[in-house]
């Protein structure tokens, strides 16, 4: 069996436990995580008061100032701590997200825009991934691009990576993919709403547009207010429609790679323990009649959460690295923004 170049086995690489199997780490006591810990929260506060106090995206905030500070990750007692908050705290963040979606915003959806929210998802990662080679792109990195692009952004971008792995996709092409993503997002949640006016969308199809296109969740929902309080309600459903699509979008992607693994490896059928998280969450909020308060603290859980896992990742990377990767490394972000806006906006008109 191979272990090297670009035939890992999926049993491992897949959920990226080969490197743990290879080169176990070294028992790490309480404070041993303390300083990354420290240093990833107070980041991430930092990022959230510039958040509050000048109207920015949070998790661009959290982006730039993680990768302001990513020189302290060359201290080795910052290793453990930004290990956990980004790779332990993101899947706890995405377990919590559940919580924000329920069967009955599934059904209140209708058929025909749920068929068009899943047709725009394998559309927008198809084009994506199919126009890699024209820009000399990985297919791997196209796919981050258009999975996070066709879902929810940043977390679906962290979960998205936490499959591939970074031996396929490497830190620093991880956070440029990030940075690219939030960006376009912020610049969709200004443009969109105008564009949409100027079309004379009705309150329907502009919400669906807005909700359908925009890559981030707090922006997709302001966004679809900031055209009209019809078209907020309207973007809010059909954006948590796309989060809940997230786990799907997961298991195809595990497919995918698992069917470009070497033949004769053998591909396993289980699934990560924070995608069976999410579904069960998600499960138990559409039985049983959580509260609000339970509800809202799951969600300033999960961005939270999110947010530190945002923060350590980029303290994590290698400016170096990051600034070596040129202008064609946002070819997929941008063919991909492009592909869910036209195709939001067809499937808006046949509404």
């Amino acid at each position: 069996m191979k272990t090297s170049g670009q035939h890992w086995p999926m049993a491992a690489d897949l959920y990226g436990e080969m490197q743990l199997e290879a080169n176990p780490p070294a028992r790490r006591r309480w404070h041993d995580y303390l300083p990354g810990i420290l240093v990833t929260a107070i980041a991430a506060l930092a990022a959230a008061w510039l958040a509050d106090h000048y109207a920015a995206p949070i998790v661009l905030m959290g982006l730039l100032i993680g990768l302001a500070l990513s020189f302290l990750s060359q201290d080795v007692r910052t290793h453990a701590g930004l290990d956990l908050m980004s790779q332990t705290a993101l899947r706890i963040g995405i377990v919590l997200v559940g919580a924000r979606i329920t069967a009955v915003q599934l059904a209140e959806m209708g058929p025909l825009p749920f068929l068009l929210l899943v047709a725009i998802m394998l559309a927008v990662i198809l084009v994506t991934v199919a126009s890699a080679h024209l820009f000399a792109q990985d297919r791997h990195a196209a796919l981050l691009a258009g999975g996070a692009t066709a879902i929810c952004g940043a977390s679906a971008a962290l979960a998205l990576w936490s499959l591939i792995g970074d031996r396929r996709i490497d830190q620093a092409r991880f956070t440029l993919t990030l940075v690219g993503i939030t960006v376009a997002s912020a610049l969709a949640m200004t443009l969109y709403p105008v564009l949409a006016a100027e079309l004379g969308l009705t309150d329907a199809q502009a919400g669906f547009l807005i909700g359908a296109s925009i890559h981030d969740v707090a922006q997709a929902i302001g966004g679809g207010f900031s055209f009209s309080p019809q078209a907020g309600e309207v973007a809010t459903i059909v954006k948590l429609t796309r989060v809940a699509l997230l786990a799907p979008m997961l298991m195809l992607v595990a497919l995918w790679l698992g069917r470009r693994g070497e033949a004769g490896a053998r591909i396993p059928l289980r699934l990560p323990w924070f995608i069976l998280g999410f579904l069960a969450v998600v499960a138990i909020n559409s039985l049983v009649a959580i509260p609000r308060p339970v509800q809202a603290g799951a969600a300033t859980g999960a961005q939270a959460l999110l947010l530190l896992a945002i923060v350590a990742t980029a303290m994590k990377a290698r400016l170096h690295l990051l600034l070596d990767q040129g202008w064609q490394s946002f070819a997929p972000i941008i063919v991909a923004t492009l592909a869910s806006f036209l195709l939001s906006l067809g499937a808006a008109l046949l509404l």
